[in-house]
Formats: structure tokens, C-alpha cells, sequence
């Protein structure tokens, strides 16, 4: 059994997906669009737009798909869990550019860095650097 992720977005997932593998060293495995089988609810101009995609982002399967009407995620967070300060320093300012922040990059009790906050593209994100004593529980 594996379980992985599944994002729909309004019209930008094939944008997203591309951010993604440029800004967070993901790997795009699979593009289909919408016109290689039409459904009912679709748009007419929305041919070109992503019917099925995977990225492959840090060992973890996301999947997403175009729908006309979609909602920004709400209480599900991708969650990355980064290896340094600078990097979950660079990954928040990326995410956050034209985006909305629920918590600021900051140290908290249970991590040197963590926040909250949702993307250009609709999607949620938490942002995890934890030190070794952190992450074994000290």
C-alpha cells in the first residue's frame, strides 16, 4: 500500500507542477490533458489544460488535475520537511511570492524552522527544518 497526494487546481496545475520542479527540485512523470478525454463538466477552452499529472517532489508522489471548479486547499497541507535553515529559508520565499502566509518562518518548540502558508497556485504548504536532537524527540 502507498498512500500520495492528490491537488486540483482551477486552471493552473501544469503552471504549479512546473514551479514546483523548477523551485523545489521536483521531477514531472506524467502531463495528460483534458483533450484526450473530454468530460462532461469541462470547458470547450480548456482542452490544453491537465487532466491527470504526477511530479515526483523529495521521494513523495503528487498528483493533480485541472477542474473548472476548484477550491484553494484548506485544513490538508503538503508538508516539506527541509534539511537546513537556508534551504527552508529559500523554499518559504519561493512559496510565498504572490501567495498568503498562515504562519511566518520562525523557530517554534518542535522545530528550527516551521510555517504555514498557501501558494500562488491554491495549494497549502507547511515547511518543517528540524535539528537530529529535534526530529528524535529530545
Amino acid at each position: 500500500m502507498q498512500l500520495d497526494v492528490y491537488v486540483n487546481y482551477r486552471g493552473t496545475c501544469e503552471q504549479a507542477f512546473r514551479f514546483y520542479e523548477r523551485e523545489l527540485g521536483g521531477r514531472i512523470t506524467l502531463l495528460v490533458r483534458h483533450a484526450t478525454q473530454p468530460g462532461p463538466n469541462i470547458p470547450p477552452d480548456w482542452q490544453d489544460r491537465i487532466l491527470h499529472a504526477r511530479i515526483e517532489i523529495g521521494g513523495t508522489t503528487v498528483m493533480g488535475a485541472d477542474i473548472p471548479t476548484a477550491e484553494p486547499m484548506r485544513s490538508a497541507y503538503l508538508t516539506l520537511s527541509l534539511e537546513s535553515e537556508g534551504e527552508a529559508e529559500r523554499v518559504y520565499a519561493v512559496l510565498a511570492e504572490e501567495g498568503e502566509i498562515f504562519m511566518q518562518l520562525a523557530k517554534t518548540p518542535f522545530a528550527n524552522r516551521f510555517a504555514m502558508l498557501r501558494d500562488r497556485f491554491g495549494a497549502s504548504w507547511m515547511l518543517l527544518h528540524q535539528t537530529a536532537a529535534e526530529s528524535e524527540g529530545s
